[in-house]
């Protein structure tokens, strides 16, 4: 049932030779011990962990699975609500993580950056020369810096009309879609820039607008520099160094291993359409599948160091004024007992990923979402489940 998991081991260690990558491997992260915020009173229990995920799912109508992990120094709680979480499939489901996808993008993007195998500040047109051109876009202008900043001010191509539709309108015919990066960084070519980078027009900070344009092209750079694909990149630089055994990259492949929840939700037809295989998601900007424990995992191996270089972790991490907390493919949120942790939404088809990280990497959690019906109001899960991870995060934290 998880043979995938040591094929990704076995192909990860062959793409290590044949790049020449030298990493230190580790174990999978451990909770840590003792000392610190984290560890000086009672995790919060079972009961108390589902009456949050009971609160989310009223607040967004009802109509969604949720499956939620938190990791720490006293160890593990898990939860689940809603009527597809019966069974042992609530214990640790599979699901595609939809943009979080981008964090584990841009820790390869850093790790390269750190070899000098490419700069932040390199231009787009010396590594991608006609790429980003036409209607106002310029390549010589933007950087690796501003793409997974989400300053480049480049068209968002999930906003393109005709995508869209292909996406709800016409899901059914484009199920098994195999568009390529290179087309989709053409469509939003096809649209001029929100604006150029910079700095905003009354000096308060920078010039902010989230594109998923922008991580295709950090990935197509990547590849360039590294002469390895994306996918053989993560693979070899995160999944393996840090023992990610249920995640995976699936690319083009429409199946969720075992086990997962369906993922139902109602389309503009009025109809009710499983979504749970399909392969629309297989780009850079959303492509990984995990579950809620290798979330964790993951999240606390960046916070605490393991995954980049001090100064590389510290650049990705910085929040330049105006950018609303966001750093290169993380976010710093404000914790309400005080400090801050690190998270990066994942919105895809029908699933929502939602996660913390306490700063010093010793506390995660981690919510996997999944529609059963119609489409969850944005606004009120983004507050519901800010709320629910605070409270997580912070219920071990001294009072």
């Amino acid at each position: 049932m998880k043979t995938h998991t040591r094929t990704n081991a076995r192909r990860s260690t062959l793409i290590l030779a044949a790049l020449g990558i030298v990493l230190t491997t580790a174990a999978p992260l451990a909770a840590a011990d003792g000392g610190g915020r984290g560890a000086s009173a009672r995790p919060p229990g079972h009961a108390d962990l589902r009456r949050e995920l009971q609160a989310v799912r009223q607040a967004v109508g009802g109509d969604v699975n949720i499956v939620a992990r938190v990791d720490g120094p006293k160890g593990t709680v898990r939860a689940a609500v809603g009527p597809g979480t019966g069974g042992p499939r609530a214990d640790n489901p599979y699901f595609r993580i939809a943009s979080t996808t981008k964090t584990y993008l841009a820790v390869v993007v850093m790790q390269l950056a750190a070899e000098g195998r490419l700069s932040l500040d390199d231009k787009v047109e010396r590594w991608l020369p006609g790429v980003v051109v036409g209607n106002g876009n310029d390549g010589s202008r933007i950087t690796v810096r501003h793409l997974l900043g989400h300053t480049s001010g480049l068209f968002d191509y999930m906003r393109d009309p005709a995508v869209r539709t292909r996406l709800t309108v016409d899901f059914e015919a484009n199920r098994h879609d195999t568009t390529p990066p290179a087309e989709l960084v053409a469509i939003a070519m096809a649209h001029p820039p929100a604006f150029t980078p910079g700095q905003a027009d009354d000096g308060s900070g920078v010039k902010w607008g989230y594109s998923n344009t922008g991580y295709l092209l950090a990935a197509m750079i990547a590849e360039r520099a590294s002469g390895a694909t994306w996918r053989e990149l993560v693979e070899a630089r995160v999944i393996a160094p840090i023992g990610l055994r249920d995640t995976s990259v699936p690319g083009m492949n429409p199946f969720l291993p075992e086990p997962h929840i369906p993922v139902t939700m109602t389309l503009p037809d009025g109809e009710l359409h499983d979504l749970t295989e399909h392969s629309i998601q297989h780009t850079a900007d959303s492509g990984v599948v995990s579950t809620p424990a290798d979330v964790n995992t993951f999240f606390r191996a960046l916070a605490s160091g393991r995954l980049l270089p001090a100064e590389q972790w510290e650049q990705m991490r910085a929040t330049p004024p105006g950018a609303n907390g966001h750093g290169l493919g993380v976010q710093t949120v404000t914790l309400s007992c005080g400090g801050t942790y690190y998270t990066h939404m994942g919105d895809g088809l029908g699933v929502v990923s939602r996660l913390g990280v306490t700063a010093d990497g010793k506390r995660a959690v981690s919510l996997a979402i999944t529609s059963t019906g119609a489409r969850p109001d944005t606004a009120k899960l983004n507050a519901a489940t800010a709320v629910a991870i605070d409270r997580a995060l912070c219920a071990a934290a001294p009072r």
